[in-house]
């Protein structure tokens, strides 16, 4: 989705329910700060907390892109395209983690879900950076590996 910017930190493994340990509470403060009710709507997807999301997305940390985007998702407006863009990509990740945990049908929800986000983002205009003709495509890439 995006360039790896170098300062955002990776934490040391993606973590996965029921198989390997979670990172510290404090592990992801940093990124999580970076965000809060002073950033001005405009400026979210150029926080750390949004940028870190991304990059965690790309790279597989699927876990840890929803803990950090959900500190840009409380600061978007409820029913604005950036709440709905922001819940997409988080459910896209915890999409991705069901498919690794073997949960075909909790992932092919989580699919539907977002597929609801997206068709209330506005078509031809970015929200917080992404549009959604890329985050549809990449829903479609979810759905492929389900049936992998």
């Amino acid at each position: 989705m995006v360039d790896r910017p170098a300062h955002i930190p990776r934490p040391p493994h993606a973590y996965l329910p029921g198989v390997n340990a979670r990172h510290p509470e404090d592990w992801f403060e940093e990124i999580k700060t970076s965000v809060g009710p002073q950033t001005p709507l405009e400026a979210l997807h150029l926080t750390l907390a949004w940028q870190a999301g991304l990059d965690y997305f790309d790279a597989g940390y699927f876990w840890e892109c929803h803990e950090v985007l959900e500190a840009v998702w409380l600061q978007t407006p409820e029913w604005s395209a950036e709440r709905d863009m922001a819940q997409a990509l988080i459910q896209l990740a915890n999409a991705r983690i069901k498919i690794r945990m073997q949960r075909p049908n909790a992932a092919r929800r989580l699919c539907d879900m977002v597929l609801a986000h997206l068709a209330r983002c506005p078509m031809g205009l970015p929200v917080l950076g992404l549009e959604r003709p890329k985050m549809e495509r990449l829903v479609q890439e979810t759905l492929i590996l389900i049936d992998q």
